[in-house]
This record gives structure tokens, sequence and C-alpha cells, in this order.
């Protein structure tokens, strides 16, 4: 009834199945890995932004300059060093606001200031957080002269991303992500591909935390890789499926023939041989 199985055909079917199956579930697993090592760099990223909020505050009660990195030996900005307490020293030029931004579940703005350091490149400062709706009028000027910053130290944004705004069209002086893209295009100096939070707010502003670093969260990406996970192993059960289907299709097949209910096939031609032979044994 399965002599089928033999058959060119069907040998070609059976290698593709057993080759198809073992590679759906490996892609299956190592999705379903990416997923799980995004969701623990989340809570690493979580912890470990915490634990630098505590020393940002044990810091700025025993003396933050004093146990703040210089800028340059933190740079270029990775998982390691995003949320380490930092100081530059320069001069404060333009400022500009960053809206739509929420601290402790209110809606508010950043005052963001640039600091020209002695490179001649700018470091865009956070220098704390105002609540109500981005205004000028609101913003406290930033200090005159040299001025020594201390803050935490945090990678570029990215637009639509760890609830970065993507909105564009924003009213002159305002900022949508802080990052050095977003910046080239609105000031004349180099801007470092970097950004610092002050330890503590300047003009009774409130301090802004130090985020996760970027990539860290889970974000689209992490839940693409959920959803691929899903994907091959339904293509995974999908094949299983159809060999199971085309296997039972074929047996029924072989099994109408062979009882002649499919003219010209298995029982009837079985039914001619059968008669040729009685015939010549009449003769």
């Amino acid at each position: 009834m399965y002599r089928f199985l033999l058959t060119p055909r069907w040998w070609g079917i059976n290698v593709f199945v057993v080759l198809a199956l073992p590679f759906c579930i490996f892609m299956g697993s190592w999705q379903l890995g990416r997923f799980e090592d995004r969701v623990q760099a989340h809570e690493s990223a979580k912890e470990q932004a915490a634990e630098q909020n505590e020393e940002r505050s044990a810091a700025a009660k025993e003396g933050a300059a004093a146990k703040a990195r210089p800028l340059d030996s933190l740079l270029p900005v990775d998982k390691e060093t995003s949320g380490e307490l930092t100081r530059a020293t320069g001069r404060y030029g333009e400022q500009m606001l960053v809206p739509d931004r929420k601290l402790d579940d209110k809606s508010g703005f950043y005052v963001l200031t640039l600091l020209r350091t002695d490179s001649g490149k700018s470091l865009p400062v956070v220098r704390g957080w105002l609540p109500g709706d981005a205004n000028t009028a609101k913003a406290p000027a930033a200090p005159k002269g040299e001025v020594t910053v201390v803050g935490s130290l945090q990678a570029s944004e990215s637009p639509g991303s760890n609830g970065v705004s993507a909105a564009g069209g924003l009213p002159k002086g305002q900022l949508g992500a802080i990052s050095s893209a977003s910046l080239v295009n609105l000031v004349p100096d180099d801007v470092y591909d970097a950004w610092v939070t002050l330890d503590k707010g300047d003009s009774g502003m409130k301090a802004v935390p130090a985020s996760a670093p970027n990539n860290t969260g889970l974000d689209l990406k992490a839940f693409q890789n959920l959803g691929y996970t899903g994907e091959w192993f339904v293509f995974a059960a999908f094949v299983l499926f159809m060999w199971f289907r085309l296997l039972r299709r074929e047996a029924e097949f072989a099994r109408d023939a062979r009882l002649g209910l499919i003219p010209g096939q298995g029982g009837a031609e079985e039914a001619d041989v059968d008669g040729s032979e009685a015939r010549r044994a009449q003769a």
C-alpha cells in the first residue's frame, strides 16, 4: 500500500521534509534566543541605570567632581560607559529646548545648552527639566564664564526609540532628539556624538536621571524576533501537515486503484490479467 514512498517523486518530498523540519526548528529557536537575549539586556540595563543613579546621588553628596572621569576618556559611548559620571570644562553657548519629555509621570521639557570645550567641539548638556509646554521664557539662562559640568554621559538618541519623539516641524530653538545628527544643521560648531545630563539640576531645575543605553530595551526589534520565532514554528508545522496530507491522499489513491474504483488503474488491470490467464487455460 505504501510502496509509492519508494518512487523518485516521494524520495524528493521526503528529503525536503527531513531537511526543512530541523532547519525551521533551528531558526525558530535562534530567533527565540535573540528575543531572550534582548529581554536579559533590558533587565541588565535597567539595573545598571538604577545603580548609576544611586552612585550619582551618593557622589553628589560626597563631591561628584572628584569621582567624575574626563569626558575624552569615556568616548565613544558604549554600553559600558553609558551612564558613567563625567566632567567637562568650557563655556555655555546656544540654548535649546527638548519638548514632550516626562519626568515622574509629568509632562515637561529639557533645557539643553551647548558647552563649547577647549577642543573646539560643543557638548550638549541637559541642565535640567521643567514642567509644562516648552517655552523659552521659562528656561533659565546659562551661567556666564568658564564652567566645569559634572553629570552622566549618555549616547545620542534615535528618533522613535526609547520614548524619543520622531515628530518633525518643531519651532525654532526646539529639538526632538538629542543627537549630533539632529544638531549638525542647527548649530555651526562640531558636536560630540554624546550628551551629558547634570547630576544636579541647574538654576532650580530638576535633574534628569540617566537612562539605559540604546538598543537594550524591549523595542520593535525585540518583538520582531518573537514574531519570527512564531513564523518559523508555524512553517515547520505546515510542512509536517502538508506531508501527512499528501501521504494520506496518495494512500487513498493507491487503495482505490487496487480495488478497481479508478478506471484503467489498479484492480481493473489486475482483472484484465486474470481474464487473459483464464482464456489461455481454456485453450
